[in-house]
């Protein structure tokens, strides 16, 4: 892998009910998710410039995404602070976890809490 690279380039994020879970994640960052449909797949896009070399994902639902568990923990930029994204978690239906945490000075802050879905995501931020 070349080192300019991000180590991750895409996630999916399982729904049971993609037009909640895009309520819950629109909700909570502020932004819109721009719905489509490929196959047998319903997805909600993250707002994301293709090709700017930034990584991108969506919510998904269709038959192999089952939500829930402890699958892969997903940190999204909280940044420059992570708690008004945290603050608003509860009230758009998902449940903080861990609150506020500092990592270490120089890394920053994280936060755990399930969405909607019952999904364990992360925010970081480093203030």
């Amino acid at each position: 892998m070349d080192a300019s690279t991000n180590s991750i380039n895409w996630f999916e994020v399982p729904t049971a009910d993609i037009k909640r879970a895009k309520k819950f994640y629109e909700s909570i960052f502020s932004c819109e998710l721009h719905e489509m449909e490929m196959n047998d797949i319903k997805m909600a896009m993250f707002p994301n410039e293709m090709g700017n070399g930034k990584v991108n994902g969506a919510l998904c639902e269709g038959s192999w995404y089952k939500p829930g568990g402890d699958g892969p923990l997903l940190y999204f930029n909280g940044n420059p602070n992570l708690q008004p994204v945290l603050d608003k978690v509860q009230k758009a239906g998902g449940k903080v976890i861990l609150p506020k945490t500092e990592i270490t000075p120089d890394i920053g802050f994280m936060a755990i809490f399930t969405d909607s879905e019952g999904n364990r995501v992360a925010l970081h931020s480093q203030k």
